[in-house]
């Protein structure tokens, strides 16, 4: 597996994908030569060793020369199907390199306030007429409540000015949010979201992923908005 990182450049991305594209074809290449190789020195040494008084009739013949065709059809079906897939994985590291230095909502709890502003998001399975946001401090402790009234199905973002129940201005740093979501009085589901800077991608067989600092890594996937 190849990974690269990328910093503000798709370069090393470029050499990367470009790497794990030629392994993954030379690769593919020797094991459908080497079937066909094991299975034709096979059929060699049945026809050699054969009873010349009571040969290999034309149906055996005809039979397994139809399973080295369907074996090798076989081969090459997977061998495309790698081929999507890598493609598929490179395309995505190219656009994943685009993200790098932007802002993004992912799923997560946490919201950071800094200079008296905090940013978060919410993700909505529906419309809900009444939305109730409850930010906590480290110790779990319920600084603030936030009735955000009704709101749309889909990601929203959230923001808190930094004031407690009290009034006062809550001291800069990490905290925690979540959401209570009604229609009708039913729940709807919500999923909370949190702000991530993209500072690099990793690239791999398995696709991108970005890396959101001390957020750890996500999938291209994950993101719900971009800043």
């Amino acid at each position: 597996m190849t990974t690269a990182t990328v910093n503000g450049s798709s370069a090393s991305i470029f050499a990367a994908i470009n790497a794990a594209n030629a392994a993954g074809s030379a690769s593919a290449t020797s094991a459908t030569s080497s079937t066909q190789d094991r299975f034709l020195k096979l059929l060699t040494t049945q026809l050699q060793n054969q009873d010349p008084l009571n040969p290999m009739d034309n149906a055996q013949m005809t039979s397994q020369l139809a399973q080295i065709s369907t074996v090798d059809g076989i081969t090459q079906l997977n061998t495309t199907l790698q081929s999507l897939i890598s493609n598929a994985n490179s395309t995505q590291g190219l656009q994943a390199a685009a993200l790098v230095g932007k802002n993004v909502l992912v799923p997560g709890s946490g919201m950071t306030l800094t200079q008296g502003q905090g940013l978060a998001g919410v993700s909505l399975a529906s419309a809900a007429d009444d939305v109730v946001a409850t930010i906590k401090d480290a110790n779990g402790l319920a600084v603030q409540t936030i009735d955000m009234g009704a709101m749309p199905a889909g990601t929203s973002d959230v923001s808190w000015d930094g004031k407690t129940v009290g009034g006062a201005i809550a001291a800069d740093g990490n905290y925690t949010v979540s959401y209570a979501a009604t229609q009708g009085g039913k729940t709807v589901a919500a999923t909370a979201l949190q702000l991530g800077t993209v500072s690099s991608v990793a690239n791999s067989t398995r696709g991108a992923s970005l890396n959101l600092g001390k957020l750890g890594l996500f999938a291209l996937s994950d993101v719900q908005q971009i800043f």
